[in-house]
C-alpha cells in the first residue's frame, strides 16, 4: 500500500422527490440517486468514507425511499470483489450520521470510527426534524441503549464495539487525507479531501452538496440543519477545489456517478 489508492463502491440507490433534492426548486417527482462508501488504501492504513445505507433498516423505517441494493452491494459484499474482508478496515470516517452514510459501520469490527464531535453529539439528541435522517443508530449499539430502543436482530451487531475518535476543525489526518469542516446539512459535517500521486486530488463532499447541478445551482436540499451554513459550506467547497486544484466527487449524483471509476477500478 506504498501508494495512496481511492475505491468507489457502489451501494445501490435511494429514491427522495426532486423538490427534497434541490429546496424548493425541483422539478418535483421521484429521483432515484446512487450512494457509495470511499475506500482509501494509504501506507497508514485503510479508511472507509461512509458507509451506505442498510436495506432492512430503510424497509422497516423509510420505505418510501424504495432501497435498490443486492448482497453484493453491501459493505462485505463490496469488499469481498477487492479480496478483503471487513476485518481489514482500520478507520472508518462518517461525514455525518443519516442512515444512508453509516449504515454499514457495524459490519467493520475492527475499525476505528473517527467523525467530528459535535455530530457524535448531534446523533444523539437530534432536533425533531432530523429524526429520520438520524434513524439508523447501529453505529453505536451503546447509543441506541442510552435512547432506550432495542437492537434490531443482526448478527453483526455483536461484534460491533465501535471506538470513536471525535475531531473538530480541519485535520490532516494522515499524509494527504484532508477532511474539512462544512457544516449546515448537519452540526457536524466533514468533507474529504485525498491527495494522490499521480492525478488531481478529489474532494468529496459528502451530502454539504449533493450533484454538481446543486453546486451549479448553489441550491441545497432540503434535509439540512441550518440552511445558510449549507450555503456556506458549498461556496467553501468551490474555494477549496480551487485552492487544491482538487476535483470534486458529489455524494447523490446520478450523472456524474455514471462517470465514476468504481471498484475494484481504483483512483491513484
Amino acid at each position: 500500500m506504498a501508494d495512496t489508492k481511492v475505491y468507489l463502491l457502489d451501494g445501490g440507490t435511494l429514491v427522495i422527490d426532486g423538490f427534497h433534492a434541490f429546496w424548493n426548486r425541483g422539478p418535483g417527482g421521484e429521483l432515484r440517486f446512487p450512494c457509495y462508501a470511499v475506500l482509501v488504501e494509504h501506507a497508514d492504513g485503510r479508511y472507509m468514507f461512509d458507509t451506505g445505507y442498510d436495506f432492512d433498516h430503510v424497509m422497516r423505517v423509510l420505505p418510501f425511499e424504495k432501497p435498490i441494493q443486492d448482497k453484493a452491494q453491501t459493505i462485505p459484499g463490496l469488499l469481498a470483489k477487492l479480496g478483503l474482508k471487513t476485518g481489514d478496515i482500520n478507520y472508518v470516517i462518517n461525514s455525518h450520521y443519516h442512515f444512508d452514510h453509516c449504515g454499514g459501520n457495524k459490519h467493520l469490527h475492527e475499525a476505528c470510527t473517527i467523525c467530528h464531535a459535535a455530530e457524535l453529539e448531534a446523533s444523539g439528541n437530534c432536533q425533531p426534524f432530523e429524526h429520520l435522517g438520524y434513524s439508523d443508530l447501529t453505529f453505536s449499539p451503546e447509543l441506541l441503549k442510552k435512547k432506550g430502543k432495542e437492537l434490531p436482530p443482526d448478527p453483526a451487531l455483536d461484534m460491533y464495539t465501535p471506538k470513536f475518535q471525535t475531531l473538530k476543525g480541519d485535520q490532516e489526518i494522515a499524509k494527504g487525507l484532508w477532511l474539512f469542516e462544512t457544516p449546515g446539512h448537519t452540526a457536524g459535517h466533514y468533507s474529504l479531501m485525498v491527495e494522490l500521486k499521480n492525478r488531481r486530488p478529489m474532494l468529496f463532499t459528502g451530502d454539504a452538496c449533493y450533484s454538481k447541478k446543486n453546486m451549479d445551482m448553489m441550491c441545497i436540499s432540503s434535509f439540512h440543519l441550518d440552511p445558510v451554513g449549507s450555503l456556506k459550506s458549498m461556496q467553501r467547497l468551490k474555494d477549496l477545489a480551487q485552492k487544491h486544484d482538487a476535483e470534486l466527487f458529489y455524494s447523490h449524483d446520478p450523472d456524474s456517478f455514471k462517470a465514476y471509476k468504481k471498484g475494484p477500478d481504483f483512483y491513484s
